[in-house]
């Protein structure tokens, strides 16, 4: 392999890498057109609004939009995703109008959900939203966890998600990212504990445990001193599962490259790099930024990220 290395949001997805290259021309049609046909294939969808709206946030490209086709569900759905990613960049930078953004994104989101009352897509952003909210002072940031001995959390939210998309790949890294931010570490572990016993093998949620590790780690206050992790017994037994029930066996949905990214590190930092060498290979040039730069050495991620990919393409050859 060569030194090439592709961050691309739109990933193994042709279609989307199109519609992203025309939002950020500022054109919009293949953008309808491809949300049109995504229809309700929801997990799809879901990872479709996200990176679009990502890709639509920095410019009024949805207004121009909005102009010629003001009620068309999928438009009135993607802004509410473009209201919440802008109001979290508002938050997080200190600006004075962020607790105005932060209700008009609120307000966008129910307006979605009123409009396209299937649509898990809404709800998604709702719990992205939630992290505006550590306190849990808005009433739809409550309701009773499924088992008494997880803690409190947008509980309600979620449950309106499941209705619509039962094993919302975002969805559940939404809920993980509200502890972690909120709620700290060990409810991150025990949610994902629980979320562990019933969803599918080839659910990509299995992976949850993957990302968890790796947000311990870039956490920890002194990593360097830490033995590594991904060749501990529960490192070990976290990769294989993932290795053999989701990446050997039958993925539910497509796999994205973050996901592929962290099983290609956590099989890499656990010392299975053969295994690795056949994650990079359906990767191609194609990678992401996360979790490399997460747990990167001081040459940084993208340094790492290559260490790691020629590392297991050489343990390939030597067998």
């Amino acid at each position: 392999m060569d030194d090439e290395v592709i961050f691309h949001p739109a990933g193994l997805d042709a279609e989307l890498r199109g519609a992203v290259t025309d939002l950020q021309a500022g054109r919009w049609m293949f953008t309808r057109e491809l949300l049109a046909r995504t229809g309700t294939d929801w997990p799809l969808r879901t990872a479709r609004s996200q990176v679009l709206a990502s890709a639509a946030a920095r410019s009024d490209v949805l207004e121009h939009w909005a102009r010629e086709d003001p009620d068309n569900t999928d438009l009135v759905v993607l802004r509410a995703r473009v209201a919440v990613l802008r109001a979290l960049a508002a938050a997080q930078a200190g600006r004075p109008e962020a607790g105005a953004m932060h209700g008009t994104a609120r307000e966008a989101c129910w307006q979605a959900a009123r409009i396209a009352p299937a649509d898990p897509v809404p709800w998604v952003a709702m719990l992205e939203l939630a992290v505006l909210d550590p306190g849990q002072l808005l009433k739809e940031h409550g309701g009773d966890p499924p088992d008494a001995l997880l803690p409190a959390g947008p509980w309600w939210l979620l449950a309106q998600l499941q209705r619509r998309d039962p094993y919302s790949r975002e969805g559940h890294h939404r809920m993980l990212r509200w502890w972690l931010h909120c709620g700290g570490r060990g409810y991150g572990q025990d949610f994902v504990h629980w979320l562990l016993g019933h969803a599918p093998a080839g659910s990509p949620l299995r992976l949850l445990p993957l990302y968890l590790r790796v947000e311990r780690y870039r956490t920890a206050p002194r990593r360097e001193a830490l033995v590594n992790p991904w060749m501990q017994e529960a490192g070990i037994r976290d990769t294989e599962s993932v290795w053999e029930h989701w990446f050997l066996g039958r993925a539910s949905e497509a796999r994205s490259v973050p996901d592929l990214s962290h099983l290609a590190h956590a099989l890499w930092a656990g010392n299975k790099k053969p295994q690795a060498a056949r994650v990079f290979e359906v990767l191609g040039p194609l990678g992401s930024r996360q979790p490399w730069e997460s747990v990167a050495n001081p040459r940084g991620g993208h340094a790492l990220l290559l260490d790691a990919r020629g590392q297991a393409a050489r343990a390939v050859s030597r067998t």
